[in-house]
């Protein structure tokens, strides 16, 4: 709230008291409050001070909301005594960083209706207690000013960490064949794992179903009749890919576009390998990094370990 107070030098008023106050429709008494703390500091000063070090972190911390930020706050300042999230969205308020997304996902796969289906082995629950034990895959597009992008990732449902990514100018089966082929190669432990997907053409063709009973990962399809963003939970993983497109692009005004295709696998590839798996905040699983959860799983799991041991 503003307020007029204009005094000559000797500090005499210059002006009726009731007229300042007339023209804001403040009262007298908080028109003296005014005057009493306006060079006080702000008293979240500091705690302003410390959202803006996140978000100068990395460019893609802007799109944090309240929820986000606030578990960010309290991660990298756990003994600083964070205030709650109200709180904390009334100073993002006040400094101007609020985030509101503005597209949601769409998806781009087109179901092969003649083709064989796999079963629906996970039923809508997409929670794992450990990892490897589930995972999803999905596409989306990226327009560039030469030509298209089509990315292929996989993401495991116990942290949503970014296991395996392939990106071609083509969306054909081969493309999730190699997803596949990359995760194997990267992470031994994905052999194994069920592997969820919609009912798109790529994910029922047998180059793709070869590469799965290579590695021995099983597959899982959406329920007859069924979309991937059927259901709030199955909508957030579709999301797992298309969230790179607006943390990239949408909600900072730039347009893919105006990149070349080279330049866009670079940052696609930085994205999800550099900054979704170690430092961005994933609400849905506590409120840390992918690789924050990991490496508290194996922490704790050798913990467990080296007490039974001991006993």
């Amino acid at each position: 709230m503003k307020f007029i107070a204009l005094k000559t030098c000797d500090g005499g008023a210059k002006v009726r008291i009731s007229f300042c106050c007339k023209a804001p429709k403040v009262t007298r008494q908080r028109f003296h409050e005014y005057l009493k703390n306006r060079n006080k500091p702000w008293k979240h000063e500091e705690l302003a001070a410390k959202m803006m070090e996140i978000l100068h972190e990395d460019e893609c911390n802007d799109t944090y909301g309240r929820e986000r930020m606030h578990k960010a706050l309290l991660l990298k300042y756990p003994d600083s005594g964070i205030p709650s999230e109200a709180t904390v969205y009334r100073v993002m308020t006040a400094i101007g960083i609020t985030h509101r997304p503005n597209r949601k996902p769409n998806g781009i796969t087109k179901a092969d209706r003649e083709a064989r289906k796999s079963d629906d082995l996970l039923k809508r629950d997409f929670k794992a207690d450990k990892p490897f034990s589930k995972c999803v895959t999905d596409i989306t597009e990226v327009k560039a000013k030469n030509g298209k992008l089509y990315v292929s990732a996989i993401f495991d449902c116990y942290d949503l960490t970014a296991v395996g990514l392939s990106i071609d100018d083509n969306m054909r089966a081969e493309l999730c064949a190699a997803t596949v082929e990359n995760t194997a190669a990267a992470y031994p432990e994905f052999c194994g794992a069920v592997l969820h997907s919609d009912r798109g053409s790529q994910y029922t063709s047998a180059s793709y179903r070869a590469m799965l009973n290579e590695y021995g990962v099983r597959q899982s399809m959406n329920s007859a009749g069924g979309r991937c963003h059927d259901n709030a939970r199955c909508e957030s993983i579709r999301g797992l890919v298309t969230r790179m497109k607006n943390e990239l692009f949408y909600s900072r005004g730039r347009r893919s576009t105006d990149y070349t295709t080279e330049q866009l696998k670079t940052m696609i590839w930085r994205y999800y390998m550099s900054y979704w798996n170690n430092r961005r905040i994933c609400s849905s699983i506590g409120g840390v990094p992918p690789a924050e959860k990991r490496r508290r799983y194996y922490s704790d799991k050798t913990g467990k370990t080296a007490a039974d041991t001991m006993e």
